[in-house]
C-alpha cells in the first residue's frame, strides 16, 4: 500500500485535521494507528496534491488520506494489545469451563427426556378434565423448555467466543473490531450465568412469582419517610435493570417530604424469589438534610415482600370472623370517585395482626377483592416460613422498623458502606447501590439462606 492515496469526501464545515481508524486495511492494533486528512480543492493548481481528472462542479471539499506501511507502532502499544487478547483468552476459557460445569449439573439429556414426556402430556385429549392439573403441567413445560434453550445458548456464545479468539490466533493479528466483540460476548454471557445460577438456588413455591414490595417508614419522623422514598426508586430501579414491570400502585405522601408508605407490583419471572430476602428493616446513618445544624441521624424503614399471585390461585379459606374489614378514602389523582367516596379497603387479619391495604382501583369492591388476594399471599408466604399446616398455626410477622431489627445498614456519614448484617457481605459504592445495583446483595442472600436450610452433620445422624 505504499504510496497508495485514498480520496476521502467531507463537508465544508468539516475540521481541518481529523483522526480516521484505519486498522480495517491495516492488521496493526486500531489503537496504535492515527492518520490525518488535508482538505483541497480540487483542480486547485496550488494544491498539495494533484488534482483528479474530473473534478465535480459543485466545488465540494475532499480530503486526501495517504496510507503508507510506514507505521511507525510501538514496542508498548502492540504489548498492551497483546496482554488484552491473553486476558480475554483466559477469561473465554474459564467461562467455557464454567458453561461445561453447568450443562453437565443441569443433566441436559434428563431434562429432555423430561420435555418429551411433558409434550406427550399435553397432548393429551383429557389434559384439562383437571383445570389445576392443566396449569401446573403447562408451566412444567414452559420451565423445562426455558431451561434448555437458556443452556443451549450458553453453549452457542462461549463457541462464538472461542471462534474469534482462535480466528485471531491464525491471523497473527488483533482486530479491534472482533476483540470487541469476543469481549461483549463473555460480558453478557458471564451476567446470564449468574441469573441462571441463582434461579438455580430458588425453590420456594412461589420463587417464581412477581412480587409486591411494601415499604413503611418507620422511626426517625421526616428522615425516614425521605429514606422511605429512598428505597422506592431503589426498588423501582432494580426492577427496570431486570427487565421487570414495575407499578406504584399506593403511595402515601409524608407531610414535609418523602413518603409514609408505598406499594410496588413487581412483574417479572423470580421476583419474588430474587427480593424476598429484602423483607426486614433498613437502617440509614447520613447528615440529615433537614436539620439545620447538619447533625448525624440514624432512621429507619420497614420492607414487606410476598408473592404476586393470580386471584384464582390462591386456595385458602379465612373465616369472617377472623378479618377486620374497614374503608375510607382514597387519596390523590384519580377519577370522580377520589376523595369523595370511600373506595379504599384495609383488611386486618385478627388472629396474626397482619394487614393489608389496597387504594388502587377505582371501586370498593374490586379494591376489596385485591386486598383479600394480597391478604391471602401474605399469609401463605408467613405459613410457608414458619412451616405451618395451615393458616390459624401461624403468628403475627410484622415488619418492625426500629433499633436493633436492621438486617442492612447504610452509612452515608462518616464514611461510606453497604453492609448486609445476615451475609456480611458489604460495599462502599453506595451510589450504585441505591441505582438499582442489588444482585450482590441478592446473591450472597440466596447462598446464605441455601446454606442455613441444609441439614447440619448432627441432624443428618
Amino acid at each position: 500500500m505504499e504510496g497508495a492515496v485514498l480520496p476521502i469526501p467531507f463537508g465544508h464545515g468539516a475540521p481541518r485535521r481529523r483522526s480516521i481508524p484505519v486498522s480495517s486495511f491495516l492488521n496493526v492494533p486500531q489503537k496504535a494507528l492515527r492518520f490525518s486528512w488535508t482538505p483541497k480543492k480540487l483542480g486547485d493548481p496550488s494544491s498539495r496534491w494533484s488534482s483528479f481528472p474530473h473534478p465535480p462542479s459543485n466545488g465540494e471539499c475532499h480530503g486526501v488520506l495517504l496510507a503508507s506501511n510506514d507505521v511507525s507502532v510501538s514496542t508498548e502499544t502492540t504489548e498492551w494489545a497483546m496482554q488484552d487478547f491473553y486476558t480475554l483468552r483466559k477469561e473465554v476459557e474459564t467461562t467455557s469451563e464454567r458453561v461445561k460445569e453447568l450443562r453437565e449439573s443441569a443433566n441436559l439429556k434428563h431434562l429432555e427426556e423430561n420435555l418429551a414426556d411433558l409434550e406427550e402430556a399435553v397432548a393429551d385429549s383429557g389434559l384439562w378434565d383437571d383445570r389445576v392439573k392443566a396449569q401446573q403441567t403447562l408451566q412444567a413445560l414452559t420451565d423445562v423448555k426455558e431451561k434448555i434453550k437458556l443452556l443451549n445458548e450458553f453453549q452457542r456464545q462461549v463457541e462464538d467466543a472461542e471462534t474469534i479468539v482462535k480466528l485471531t490466533e491464525e491471523m497473527d493479528s488483533i482486530d479491534g473490531g472482533l476483540f470487541q466483540e469476543a469481549a461483549g460476548i463473555i460480558k453478557e454471557l458471564r451476567k446470564s450465568l449468574d441469573r441462571f445460577e441463582l434461579s438455580q438456588l430458588l425453590s420456594g413455591p412461589y420463587d417464581k412469582e412477581g412480587a409486591i414490595v411494601n415499604i413503611s417508614a418507620g422511626a426517625g419522623g421526616t428522615d425516614a419517610q425521605d429514606w422511605a422514598d429512598m428505597l422506592l426508586r431503589m426498588y423501582v430501579r432494580w426492577a427496570e435493570k431486570q427487565r421487570y414491570k414495575a407499578k406504584v400502585v399506593e403511595k402515601s405522601m409524608g407531610e414535609e417530604a418523602g413518603i409514609k408508605s408505598a406499594s410496588i407490583e413487581i412483574e417479572g419471572r423470580y421476583a419474588y424469589g430474587y427480593l424476598s430476602g429484602e423483607k426486614g428493616t433498613h437502617r440509614i446513618v447520613r447528615q440529615s438534610p433537614f436539620n439545620a445544624k447538619g447533625l448525624r441521624q440514624t432512621s429507619f424503614s420497614g420492607v414487606e415482600v410476598m408473592p404476586l399471585l393470580p386471584d384464582d390461585s390462591v386456595n385458602v379459606e379465612i373465616p369472617e370472623e377472623d378479618l377486620e374489614i374497614s374503608f375510607s378514602r382514597a387519596g390523590g389523582k384519580g377519577g370522580q370517585n377520589v376523595n369523595k367516596v370511600e373506595t379504599a379497603v384495609r383488611i386486618t387479619h385478627i388472629p396474626t395482626g397482619v394487614t393489608v391495604r389496597c387504594t388502587e382501583e377505582r371501586s370498593q369492591l374490586a379494591n376489596k377483592i385485591k386486598a383479600m388476594s394480597r391478604l391471602k399471599a401474605k399469609l401463605l408466604v408467613i405459613a410457608e416460613e414458619q412451616r405451618a399446616s395451615e393458616i390459624k398455626q401461624i403468628k403475627g410477622d410484622a415488619v418492625k422498623a426500629e433499633w436493633g431489627q436492621q438486617i442492612r445498614n447504610y452509612v452515608f456519614h462518616p464514611y461510606k458502606l453497604v453492609k448486609d448484617v445476615r451475609t456480611g457481605h458489604e460495599t462502599s459504592d453506595i451510589a450504585a447501590v441505591m441505582d438499582g445495583e442489588l444482585d450482590p446483595f441478592v446473591k450472597a442472600y440466596l447462598k446464605y439462606k441455601y446454606a442455613t436450610s441444609m441439614p447440619t452433620v448432627a441432624e443428618q445422624a
